[in-house]
């Protein structure tokens, strides 16, 4: 069990700001009407919903991403889509529970999201409310509430198997608490949210090199990430492989 210092979350988050931009994350909750609803909720993106601006959310943002990075696949970039909004969404429930002790509610209708940003994703949240800060919580907040509903649509969509999609989480919950200097509430939050059925063995216990591949080699001039479970990019790969 980990002990947090718990500090009252204020209705802009501000403490999350000098941890950097994959941290930060906007609040809505007193801005107009117009401005709360432009934006798809990522409730909204799970269930494969259009919007008013977006016709379709993810698609949107696969395109994107693709286009920006030059993808040879659709699939890789979802993956990558995916492995950014994994690490946005471990950033700021990390960084809030590292900061306040607490972290808002992040139910996938309260957060907004801008598909056309680029990197780090855009999220804006919609009011401040206070939930506990542990391990559990935390869990039901990004795994449970985001990340596997995500997954099941992009499995679904782009054929990504349900190992690399898990990958990817693992990945990006590493990151994001090592990008907060290896802090204690953020290690010991970290090594037990690994242990959740869903994580657990996504990463190697010793080195946290993850078990799967996220595909960024497949990208032109993509090389290979720093725990990648790959010691050199293969030089052909099948179509459809999984990584």
């Amino acid at each position: 069990m980990v002990l947090l210092l718990v500090v009252d979350l204020d209705p802009e988050l501000a403490a999350l700001r000098p941890l950097g931009a994959f941290f930060v994350l906007r609040t809505i909750g007193g801005a107009p009407a117009a401005s709360r609803t432009a934006l798809p909720t990522l409730a909204q993106v799970y269930e494969n919903l259009g919007s008013d601006v977006y016709r379709n959310p993810l698609t949107f943002r696969v395109r994107k991403v693709a286009g920006a990075l030059r993808a040879p696949e659709p699939r890789i970039a979802a993956s990558i889509a995916h492995l950014g909004l994994a690490a946005r969404l471990w950033s700021v429930a990390l960084g809030c529970a590292v900061r306040y002790g607490q972290i808002p509610d992040l139910s996938p209708h309260r957060l907004r999201w801008d598909p056309d940003a680029s990197a780090p994703d855009d999220l804006r949240l919609d009011g401040v409310t206070p939930l506990p800060g542990d391990a559990g919580t935390i869990a039901e907040a990004v795994l449970h509430g985001h990340l596997e509903p995500l997954a099941a649509l992009l499995h679904t969509e782009y054929r990504l198997a349900t190992g690399l999609l898990w990958g990817n989480a693992g990945s990006a919950l590493a990151g994001a608490e090592r990008q907060l200097g290896h802090h204690g509430s953020a290690r010991a939050l970290t090594a037990e949210l690994l242990t959740h059925p869903l994580l657990a063995g996504t990463l190697d216990a010793a080195t946290r090199r993850r078990r799967s591949c996220c595909l960024y080699y497949r990208l032109p001039g993509g090389g290979l990430c720093g725990d990648c479970c790959l010691t050199g990019a293969p030089r052909s790969s099948p179509r459809g492989a999984s990584g």
